[in-house]
């Protein structure tokens, strides 16, 4: 996760960037989800039942806490399905851990929305795009609309919410309808995801973007981040998925700062990119532990062991990711940049090249 806005303002400001002091768990507590989205790493769908029951979550919890996970991102599927959300997010609470909530938006209603807002500190919706590219991405005519109906409720209900875009060759276009719907509807932050090779987002990999495509949306990107700060606009700006994109940042952050470029750049390194393994972790909706959400290998399930003896083991493979910097092969190994990028995705690597290890093919920097 990159955070731009942040790191452009705490530089100019010479005030202390944002740092996680502890891991973040992307748990997927269902599988089952009212849309079908494209790019859904999890394949997710309206068939699918749970697996993991309150007590089993439960009991996980202080495991996650002595594990020193900070953040947990409520995730899915779709985490709303699960009656007993509210009651797992308040244990989270109980035990010191934050709580985000990644949703298509579509259960949030006038008899929820405030119970949501007291239970989460972050609201990410998914828009995919204008009102036809959502609803085809989404595979459900209206859910566009009922999307945006779910924004409205939270700023009603006094809240904060985030908009999660992802960006393909099928929503490209409609980058800049999502900057335009994020100002014109007051939203706090927008995230852009870039595709990562897992679930339907590998079955549909001619989706993904050329190189030069990605190059030039994240110079509009990084061109909005910059006119935010300028005009005093308050409008994060979160790219994922995408560490290589910090790479970019810093080239047009030299051109307008100079004298700030240095500060920036160790800044960056203190961040040190792709965090797979290192203090991002996944568990999924069959209770597997993998490195990030899209990882192709588990490291364990919490049916078999607890979560703090499988995250905190120095297995060869979380050794080999929580190097710094990574020892990644082709074009990764002498590059300049590899202790501020990490070497980008390995779940990307391994869906081109059979090899963790290898280059992130979707890397746009020559």
């Amino acid at each position: 996760m990159f955070r731009l806005s942040n790191l452009l303002k705490s530089t100019l400001e010479d005030i202390p960037q944002r740092e996680l002091k502890g891991s973040i768990a992307i748990w997927n507590f269902t599988n089952r989800c009212n849309l079908s989205c494209l790019h859904c790493y999890s394949k997710s769908g309206l068939d699918a039942t749970d697996t993991l029951s309150t007590q089993k979550i439960l009991e996980t919890i202080p495991q996650l806490k002595r594990a020193g996970v900070r953040f947990v991102i409520f995730s899915g599927g779709e985490p709303l399905t699960r009656k007993d959300i509210f009651q797992i997010a308040q244990a989270f609470k109980d035990e010191g851990i934050a709580t985000y909530l990644s949703t298509n938006g579509l259960y949030i209603n006038p008899g929820n929305v405030e119970r949501i807002i007291d239970t989460f500190g972050y609201i990410g919706i998914s828009i995919d795009g204008d009102e036809p590219t959502h609803d085809y991405f989404r595979g459900l005519p209206g859910s566009y609309a009922k999307s945006l109906k779910a924004i409205d409720l939270i700023h009603e209900a006094g809240g904060k919410v985030g908009i999660r875009f992802t960006i393909t060759q099928k929503t490209k276009d409609s980058l800049f309808h999502i900057f335009d719907l994020a100002e014109n509807k007051g939203i706090d932050k927008i995230y852009i995801s870039h595709l990562v090779y897992s679930g339907r987002g590998l079955d549909n990999l001619a989706m993904d973007l050329t190189k030069k495509e990605r190059k030039e949306a994240v110079e509009y990107i990084i061109d909005k981040a910059f006119e935010y700060y300028e005009s005093g606009r308050d409008i994060d700006i979160v790219t994922g998925n995408m560490e290589m994109d910090a790479l970019l940042f810093l080239e047009h952050f030299g051109q307008k700062y100079p004298h700030k470029k240095e500060d920036l750049r160790q800044r960056l390194l203190r961040w040190g990119g792709n965090s797979a393994g290192r203090n991002l972790v996944n568990i999924n909706s069959e209770g597997e532990v993998k490195p990030d959400p899209f990882f192709p290998i588990s490291i364990g399930n919490i049916f078999e062991r607890s979560f703090d003896e499988i995250w905190l083991e120095e297995t060869p493979l979380l050794r080999r990711l929580r190097e710094f910097p990574r020892r990644i092969k082709g074009k990764c190994e002498n590059c300049e940049h590899i202790a501020i990028c990490n070497g980008g995705s390995r779940p990307r690597a391994w869906a081109i090249s059979g090899d963790l290890w290898d280059e992130d093919p979707s890397c746009y920097i020559d």
